[in-house]
């Protein structure tokens, strides 16, 4: 398939042929959910802890005689029935991360993209260029109606334009290897330039 080239200014630069094995897929949710839901869980800190009752600080006197004081029989108050006591079976550090298959992954990213072509919200540009000024970019960015976008470049972003992008609120930039499932589907608009189609076909084969 064919999709218009523009440039940074909105001008045409010609048409860009796109793979139907990758941009023309028929998305599917359930793919899209199980590798966001890879990513998100992957991500994740596990750094939560509590303290049990090996580890709260208490004496280990025994808090008063076994029998004859009618209440329940106690030795310790680490009991996660005492206040201050250790919680029982509280969340330790762990990863939440969980295996899933490459194939399945790479089937994922070429769904992302073909949601967003079924979508119109993919848009092919030459190049993204910039001469560092992040005034100059926004005013661009602003033309052509990008509000929330993610753009991907080639193997490298090009320094001036990720230095122009660092401080316009919405504006995501990433090289071709960063491209993932969840950040093309949390941006309205996704923005490819001509190497970084090539390099996502190249990668998705």
């Amino acid at each position: 398939m064919k999709l218009d080239v523009i440039t940074l200014d909105g001008a045409n630069a010609g048409s860009a042929d796109l793979s139907d094995e990758i941009f023309g897929l028929d998305p599917r949710a359930d793919i899209l959910h199980r590798v966001v839901r890879w990513q998100r869980n992957k991500a994740q800190a596990g750094t939560h802890k509590t303290l049990g009752r090996s580890e709260v600080s208490y004496s280990t006197k025994k808090i008063y005689r076994q029998k004859g004081t009618g209440g329940a029989r106690h030795g310790s108050r680490k009991a996660p029935i005492f206040r201050k006591g250790g919680i029982y079976k509280g969340p330790v550090p762990r990863s939440h991360a969980h295996d899933l298959p490459k194939k399945f992954r790479k089937l994922g990213l070429k769904h992302a993209l073909s949601a967003k072509m079924k979508d119109g919200s993919l848009v092919i540009i030459d190049a993204a260029e910039a001469n560092g000024k992040t005034a100059a970019l926004a005013k661009q960015v602003a033309a052509l109606g990008w509000k929330r976008a993610l753009i991907i470049d080639g193997a490298q972003v090009h320094e001036g334009f990720a230095q122009a992008a660092r401080n316009i609120e919405g504006l995501d930039v990433l090289p071709s290897i960063g491209a993932n499932v969840y950040d093309i589907l949390r941006r309205d608009t996704l923005v490819l330039t001509k190497a970084a189609v090539e390099a996502l076909e190249a990668r998705l084969k």
